[in-house]
């Protein structure tokens, strides 16, 4: 069972190891974070589903952390929970203008919290703002980025698609294949990381498509490093026998390859666009062709 992630940043280890036993008791994915530095390091490897902040931290308080999180556009879709000892009316407001969505004191009821969380999750899913296999924004947030980056310039769009992921969850099952597409959207944030800004977007576009927008002038480098690095790693998914006999054996004999990752890029500066769709026509047509290349 996977609800999903769950960050809960707390520098209080008594609270913060109950919270990652109960919550891993309940089917969730816990991550612990001391400090807000470390909370925010950790958001930019791997957006959680949901994040449980503590106000009062060493190092930075968390109006700080939560600030920081909601001007980053790749973090700024993630449900907060604010977690303090204060029951201040003017702390709740502070927080939820800077952009939490719930709000808790301590001492609390270990059972609203769940309860907090699990409708903050699935809010958001059912909205169709995350995906819910990679935590990575879908649907709505995807189409209001495009929308917003089409009337800047200096922008690059990638698509970038798992090829040959079919036969592989055919023959490993949908646990495998999720694992697939967690793998490849922790890519995705290691590769912008290096090579993109803080503007920069990561989307789950559905099934095995991700997007990215960004503004850095190294979209081909990431492009690049997205593929050789996923073939390269991709076979850590598949079992000895595949993996030594170069894919999948198929009923009929044939052995079906290694997924493979290909991916097209469309830039402000190529050409004048009428709208978002043929932006990502474009971009899936480029992606087909650079498929199609590397096959041959």
């Amino acid at each position: 069972m996977d609800n999903g992630r769950i960050l809960v940043v707390e520098d209080d280890f008594d609270i913060s190891n109950m919270l990652r036993i109960y919550f891993s008791g309940q089917g969730y994915k816990v991550d612990v974070a001391p400090r807000g530095s470390e909370a925010l390091a950790k958001c930019r490897q791997q957006a959680p589903d949901l994040i449980v902040l503590d106000i009062m931290l060493p190092d930075m308080d968390g109006y700080a952390v939560c600030k920081e999180l909601r001007t980053n556009t790749r973090t700024s879709h993630i449900p907060i929970i604010f977690l303090t000892q204060r029951d201040e009316r003017s702390d709740r407001i502070a927080g939820l203008e800077l952009g939490a969505d719930d709000y808790i004191t301590k001492p609390f009821d270990i059972e609203e919290l769940k309860l907090r969380v699990k409708n903050a999750i699935v809010s958001h899913q059912r909205m169709n703002l995350t995906d819910p296999k990679t935590g990575l924004p879908s649907g709505r947030l995807i189409e209001e980025q495009l929308r917003e980056m089409i009337r800047k310039s200096g922008w690059s769009f990638v698509q970038a698609g798992i090829d040959n992921m079919a036969p592989f969850a055919e023959a490993y099952g949908f646990v495998a294949s999720d694992e697939v597409l967690r793998y490849t959207a922790l890519l995705l944030n290691e590769v912008i990381n290096e090579y993109g800004t803080a503007h920069d977007f990561i989307g789950h576009a559905g099934s095995d498509t991700f997007i990215v927008i960004t503004y850095s002038d190294q979209a081909a480098v990431m492009g690049e490093e997205l593929r050789r690095r996923f073939n390269e790693n991709i076979r850590t998914h598949y079992n000895f026998l595949d993996s030594e006999q170069g894919g999948i054996r198929q009923s009929d004999g044939r052995i079906a390859p290694f997924m493979t990752l290909s991916y097209g890029i469309v830039t402000s500066h190529s050409q004048e666009f009428a709208d978002i769709r043929e932006i990502t026509e474009t971009a899936a047509e480029l992606r087909r062709m650079s498929k199609d290349k590397h096959e041959q």
